[in-house]
């Protein structure tokens, strides 16, 4: 196979075309999840990959179902490139992923091959979002820690065609700079901003991507950071274990004090009501005593209406704005 990869820009009149041009913040878009299982499944994958490839329906219904009922996501990956195998054709092991503890600040990721696809339903899922890996580690043992992250590109065609268009060729050439460590995914939400991707195990969920940016992505999320030029509104989504109006404040006070360390911030709703403009009010706190409150708007462009997938019209564009609070400004030591 050469090693020349050809680009694509976004399609005119695409979902991500259309926000390409349109340049809002990304913040607040990341599918919420406060782990991440990530299965190796090579071949095809259908609009609802996990009951639609070669996987064992089953398998891929009870993950799936495991995974959300615990507030987790489940995801098929594969490698970059050639993966069109053969009918019927299976692998003898596949690679697993096991990413958790984002919401107690201790990411962690876990990973190792099985050979039965079905050792994956015994990981306890309710387990999985805290800080010790040591259940997941117990009950498959084919895991072990790393300090390796990966990413995870969304290519999954049959999702949206920005994903494949885009999400393809950005996969393979990451995947040739870091062997290993960069895989295709399936649906992760957000074609819009595609080329899009999840590093584990951190969660930050990106938009945008070019191979500089994705492995500048890998090397952040092993010193557990995000990156500077990440952190940038077009590329920034959010840290999945968050709630979307959580993620936009995080991601808001991240770029303006160029913090990337995703331990660093500590992020909660102040009221669990909405104010009557659909407002939401946060406290952002950080490890060095500081602490800030802002308030997020989910806006909507009705002048600019966008497709928030190829397969659908456009509509209202939806957009978080984040904004601080007037009288309750950056405390503690600067």
């Amino acid at each position: 196979m050469s090693s020349a990869v050809r680009r694509h820009a976004p399609l005119p009149g695409s979902c991500a075309g259309m926000w390409t041009d349109a340049d809002e913040p990304a913040w607040g878009s990341a599918a919420p999840a406060t782990f991440w299982v990530a299965l190796e499944q090579p071949g095809p994958w259908g609009h609802k990959a996990l009951t639609e490839s070669r996987l064992a329906p089953e398998i891929g219904r009870a993950l799936e179902r495991g995974c959300a009922a615990a507030g987790g996501r489940a995801l098929l990956i594969r490698s970059t490139g050639e993966h069109h195998v053969g009918r019927g054709e299976c692998p003898s092991h596949r690679r697993l992923y096991v990413a958790g503890g984002m919401p107690e600040g201790t990411p962690w990721l876990l990973t190792g091959e099985i050979g039965d696809p079905s050792l994956v339903l015994d990981l306890p899922f309710a387990t999985l979002g805290g800080a010790d890996p040591g259940p997941a580690l117990e009950a498959v043992r084919a895991l072990s820690l790393t300090q390796e992250s990966v990413l995870l590109v969304c290519t999954n065609a049959r999702r949206d065609a920005c994903c494949a268009v885009l999400g393809r060729p950005l996969a393979l050439e990451a995947g040739t700079l870091r062997p290993g460590r960069v895989w295709e995914c399936t649906h992760t939400g957000g074609h819009r901003f595609s080329p899009t991707g999840v590093v584990l195990p951190t969660g930050a969920t990106l938009a945008r991507l070019t191979p500089d940016l994705a492995v500048r992505a890998l090397e952040a999320a092993d010193r557990q950071e995000i990156g500077d030029e990440l952190l940038r509104p077009r590329h920034h989504r959010g840290l999945s274990h968050l709630a979307p109006p959580l993620q936009a404040a995080d991601a808001w006070v991240r770029h303006r004090f160029g913090e990337g360390d995703v331990r660093a911030l500590t992020v909660r709703r102040l009221s669990e009501d909405e104010e009557p403009d659909g407002s939401v009010r946060v406290r952002v706190d950080h490890s060095d005593g500081r602490s800030l409150e802002v308030v997020a708007t989910k806006s909507y462009d009705e002048a600019r209406p966008r497709k928030n997938s190829c397969t659908t019209g456009p509509v209202p564009a939806e957009s978080w704005r984040v904004a601080p609070v007037p009288a309750a400004g950056l405390t503690g030591t600067p």
